[in-house]
């Protein structure tokens, strides 16, 4: 068994799309629109075979669900490995020469994982780690 894919809610498709295209190698597929539901979403596919859907609609709110039935952007975060400590370090060093905010510098957590933490353009969370 494995996760098939992981949804976002957004308000900008095309920029956190571009995100992870730039800083995650991933690959951006078609646009996919559903007028009748006001639904807006795409796929991005990485080299592992995870898959991000990124999805959009004007009534979904940044904020907490209220409701069990309610809906809102955003998720706890994701964690991408990218091999090594190295890795971790160079790509930080990018995104902060890009402008991308990082909210925990490169360092070994109290569980033992080598990570820093940046947030997309949405201010979601995005763990870069080994």
């Amino acid at each position: 068994m494995k996760i098939e894919h992981v949804a976002i809610w957004v308000k900008d498709i095309d920029k956190v799309c571009e995100f992870y295209r730039k800083y995650f190698g991933g690959v951006v597929h078609p646009i996919y629109h559903n007028p009748a539901k006001q639904f807006t979403s795409r796929f991005v596919t990485f080299e592992s075979g995870a898959r991000l859907e990124i999805m959009h609609r004007p009534d979904i709110d940044v904020g907490t669900a209220t409701k069990p039935e309610a809906q809102h952007l955003g998720y706890a975060h994701l964690s991408f490995s990218v091999g090594s400590k190295e890795e971790v370090d160079r790509l930080t060093r990018q995104m902060t020469d890009d402008g991308i905010q990082i909210v925990g510098e490169p360092r070994t957590t109290g569980d033992g994982y080598y990570e820093s933490v940046v947030l997309d353009p949405e201010g979601n969370r995005v763990e870069i780690t080994i």
